[in-house]
């Protein structure tokens, strides 16, 4: 990546993590959990921006910023540290952050994960020395099991406790429509919840992965096992699942990360929205957004 000194303000989006499938296939000594994941990220989600300043700052907008913990504001400057510890010269002396939140937290979209990806990103534009992928990549490791990922921000299989970023080659145009309750969900709860935590492994992907339908035909073939723990959380889950499940259109309906945050998958942007309208009539206190997921670039 590369960059260079500039006083105008950097924006950088923070794309909506989905995951499409999510397989919980063991516990490891340190207490982490081995993943095999689908995930893909939706042109809806948080927006950073920063400009130079006397002294490092963060300021925290939008709709939900007052929901916002102060861990979640902290990654941001967590990666802020970071960054500057491993490439002392590269910022300015200070750096005015302003976070918009526009995404719900605890809803199992990545939340502070994908802030703190957003965040690396924009340090690496905002740097006056080229920072490599590998080395943005290596220090987002240090910050979160799901901050590499994020830093994709592309269609990918992950594995191991997130670590393992394999992005596909191809992926189909697809659109999904996410609802949230406002009920928020802990991952570690979720995660205490578990039943079982030896579970089968993700099923082969298809190569070249072209079309919406095969897409589906895949999903069907995994699940998401931290859905029926959330649903213990909040039963609400369940009956956005089946309410989406039969909206025409509707290849998949399945609970993203954790929750409680409920995903449809649609192959035509009219459906999706139509589908989001009707969701927003129904439950008008809920969440929700409709939009295309970020393809191969």
């Amino acid at each position: 990546m590369t960059g260079s000194m500039m006083d105008e303000p950097v924006i950088e989006a923070a794309p909506a993590k989905i995951n499409l499938a999510l397989h919980v296939t063991g516990r490891r000594a340190d207490g982490y959990h081995s993943l095999e994941m689908l995930v893909a990220f939706a042109e809806v989600g948080d927006e950073l921006e920063a400009a130079p300043a006397r002294k490092d700052s963060l300021s925290i907008t939008g709709p939900f910023a007052a929901a916002l913990g102060n861990s979640e504001g902290n990654l941001v400057l967590r990666a802020l540290a970071a960054f500057r510890a491993r490439w002392p010269e590269a910022l300015p002396d200070g750096l005015a952050i302003t976070l918009r939140k526009n995404l719900p937290v605890a809803a199992g979209l990545g939340g502070g994960s994908a802030d703190a990806a957003a965040a690396l990103r924009l340090f690496a534009t905002m740097s006056s020395e080229a920072i490599a992928f590998a080395d943005l990549f290596a220090l987002a490791t240090t910050l979160g099991a799901d901050v590499p990922m994020c830093l994709h921000s592309r269609p990918a299989e992950v594995r191991g406790i997130g670590e393992i970023v394999l992005p596909l080659k191809h992926f189909p145009a697809c659109h999904v429509v996410l609802v949230n309750p406002l009920v928020p969900v802990v991952t570690a709860e979720a995660f205490r919840k578990l039943e079982r935590r030896d579970n089968p492994g993700l099923p082969a992907i298809a190569d070249p992965l072209m079309r919406p339908a095969q897409l589906g035909l895949w999903l069907g073939e995994t699940r998401n096992d931290l859905e029926a723990p959330a649903l213990a959380i909040a039963p609400i889950v369940g009956e956005l699942i089946e309410h989406l499940a039969g909206v025409d259109g509707c290849i998949l309906a399945r609970m993203s990360g954790s929750g409680a945050t409920v995903f449809g998958l649609f192959g035509s942007s009219n459906q999706a929205h139509q589908a989001a309208h009707d969701l927003r009539e129904r439950w008008p206190d809920f969440w929700v957004a409709a939009a295309p997921l970020i393809g191969i670039s």
